[in-house]
């Protein structure tokens, strides 16, 4: 991610902001020159300028953003489509009659669009089902209810997301039972976007036997390795080889898990040297203002001291590691190989 300022003011911004708290400007993200952007009334009714950049576009709030206030991303004026380009993903939404539902909505579009974020900073194809049936992205955003449990999962482009995975309690007690060492909102959606990305980058290509070597067959049944899974835990040392344990349950999982890592780290990394991070420990250095994050060789070279600073700052203050995993030499092959597929795709 990164950093954002008030094109008003000055004043830093986050990425999830609608307001300047110095200037009291609206404030929305710009989808097409990928920044945030202070906004002032334009000529015509509902229209917007967008303060501090160049060029005569005019903008106007996502749908979601006037009638719900779950959306800062802005549209194009001059476009007749109501919804923003993360909005359009969209296929069913919670019954926004139940504020907690609405709620629970918010903060997964929260993390839907730091998602979306780093697939347009990787250049990765995102296009909505309704404009490509066949090989577009959806997202159906569901609440569990008469006995009819909902299962957070991925098939043919349509992400399945359970809302009470946006609540704190739920997904901690998920993590718990599960063994899992992370679950966060934007975990679920990277892992998914990964099942996604492998169908329209993997599958069918000239880099699937590749992949076969890296990961595994992932024609091997996956009913009996998930029942394998839950049955008797994760693989023997299964840290030697996968990201995770729940990696090691089937091909398509590990190259799901591992692709979810690569966004963790490309993202992080963008994210310190967006801030100009500067680290240096006893074996190790990182000025990330120099990370190409092109280059995966930058990318796990800076990714090593930001993680070693990252858990010893959540131990300063008392709080669980923030990056509880180990990269092997097997691990860091798979990243690569991710890595590599991405930029092929570019």
């Amino acid at each position: 991610m990164k950093t954002f300022t008030c094109g008003g003011c000055g004043q830093p911004v986050y990425f999830e902001s609608v307001r300047c708290v110095k200037c009291d400007r609206a404030l929305a993200f710009l989808p097409g020159p990928r920044t945030m952007a202070a906004l002032e009334p334009a000529e015509a009714p509902g229209t917007f300028r967008a303060v501090g950049i160049k060029g005569d576009e005019r903008w106007r709030f996502c749908q979601n953003s006037v009638e719900h206030g779950v959306c800062n991303w802005a549209v194009p004026a001059k476009e007749d489509e109501p919804f923003c380009v993360a909005c359009r993903l969209n296929h069913v939404i919670p019954d926004l009659s139940d504020a907690r539902a609405k709620d629970d909505w918010h903060r997964i579009e929260l993390a839907k669009r730091r998602l979306l974020f780093s697939l347009l900073g990787l250049g990765l194809p995102v296009e909505s089902k309704r404009v490509d049936p066949a090989r577009g992205l959806a997202f159906d955003f569901l609440k569990a209810g008469d006995g009819n449990p909902v299962f957070t999962g991925h098939s043919d482009g349509l992400i399945t997301i359970n809302i009470a995975e946006a609540e704190d309690p739920f997904r901690e007690q998920a993590r718990e039972r599960l063994g899992e060492r992370y679950r966060t909102m934007l975990g679920h959606f990277r892992h998914e976007s990964g099942h996604y990305y492998w169908d329209r980058l993997v599958d069918g290509s000239p880099r699937l036997e590749a992949y076969r070597e890296l990961f595994g067959d992932e024609r091997a049944s996956y009913d009996d390795a998930r029942k394998k899974h839950y049955d008797s835990g994760g693989a023997p040392n299964w840290w030697e080889t996968f990201v995770s344990a729940y990696a090691s349950m089937h091909p398509w999982e590990d190259w799901a898990e591992t692709w979810a890592h690569y966004l963790h780290m490309f993202d992080g990394l963008q994210t310190a040297r967006s801030h100009g991070l500067s680290l240096v420990a006893a074996k190790t250095a990182l000025d990330s203002r120099g990370l190409d994050l092109r280059d995966f060789d930058d990318l796990i070279a800076g990714w090593v001291p930001l993680t070693v600073a990252l858990n010893d700052l959540n131990r300063s203050f008392g709080m669980a590691d923030a990056y509880p995993f180990v990269l092997t030499d097997a691990v860091v092959a798979k990243l690569r190989f991710v890595h590599d597929t991405i930029a092929a795709s570019r």
